[in-house]
């Protein structure tokens, strides 16, 4: 994102660009930029200005990473095949570098203490993706969920229910620099807790570059579990740091959206975005 707008109240463009999704994604084709930047406040000079420094594209243009057939163009033109040969998982102190993210799992005493001995702080923020819930221990974010669709009580009890024996301190402000980092392009901390199953299967997540797409049956391939794609969608599912960690990129092999924890109105947003931000990257 650039630096000028990142410098500029980022929370509240990051609203301002969330309002502006979901007014385009209601809205439809027929909605002009006159009318958008109107329900914003703002000229439409200036509101053309924040979103398309944001997105990547005009407001115009991104309608049509919204419309309903967008998932079978991304199968069609940006289908990732895996590589097959993943990692067989992680110990507790080995790190995956890729998509500017540092990684750190949990030792398998750490997951069987279900987060005992744990402190855990969150916070409530604005992203282009509507109010985020981020959580984060000592040593990175190890929680991440959007309330939109589910609400903030439901998207809490979620997350909390993946350490049920830590601490949990509402202190957004020792969380923030984590935030900045995760929608700001920076290097984004992860600790993470899952089954080895579950690792896997969010490692070969992490290998879809943005902007593009796979299937589950694809996952279960690449993790050398073919015939397991309903368990493969479980731990998609139960990805806890969603849009770092991109379940939003496994499809249907049919291009279908298939289904998103947090709404499919959050996946389609981020499917679009990344989508609209590759296309200008490659133009």
């Amino acid at each position: 994102m650039p630096d000028t707008l990142q410098q500029e109240r980022p929370a509240y463009h990051y609203a301002v660009i969330d309002r502006a999704i979901r007014l385009i994604d209601a809205g439809g084709p027929g909605l002009t930029l006159d009318d958008l930047a109107g329900q914003m406040g703002m000229s439409p000079a200036h509101f053309q200005r924040v979103f398309s420094q944001w997105v990547g594209v005009s407001p115009k243009r991104y309608q049509q990473y919204l419309t309903l057939d967008h998932a079978r163009r991304l199968l069609a033109e940006r289908f990732t095949v895996l590589d097959a040969s993943l990692a067989t998982g992680l110990s507790g102190s080995g790190r995956l570098h890729d998509l500017f993210l540092r990684w750190e799992a949990m030792s398998p005493g750490d997951y069987a203490r279900a987060g005992a001995g744990l402190t855990i702080r969150w916070g409530l923020f604005a992203s282009p993706f509507g109010e985020t819930l981020v959580m984060a221990t000592d040593r990175g974010i190890c929680g991440m969920g959007f309330t939109e669709e589910m609400g903030r009580a439901a998207a809490m009890a979620d997350l909390c229910g993946r350490w049920p024996k830590a601490v949990f301190v509402e202190d957004a402000g020792a969380v923030a620099p984590l935030v900045e980092d995760a929608f700001g392009g920076g290097a984004a901390a992860l600790h993470m807790i899952g089954a080895p199953f579950q690792i896997k299967v969010w490692e070969a997540l992490l290998r879809v570059p943005s902007g593009h797409v796979t299937s589950y049956s694809q996952i279960a391939s690449a993790i050398g579990h073919p015939a397991a794609v309903r368990a493969v969608g479980t731990a998609v599912g139960r990805n806890p740091v969603s849009w770092l960690i991109p379940c939003h990129r496994a499809l249907r092999k049919s291009g279908g959206l298939g289904g998103y924890h947090w709404g499919l109105p959050v996946k389609r947003a981020m499917l679009a975005w990344e989508a609209a931000r590759a296309d200008v990257t490659e133009g």
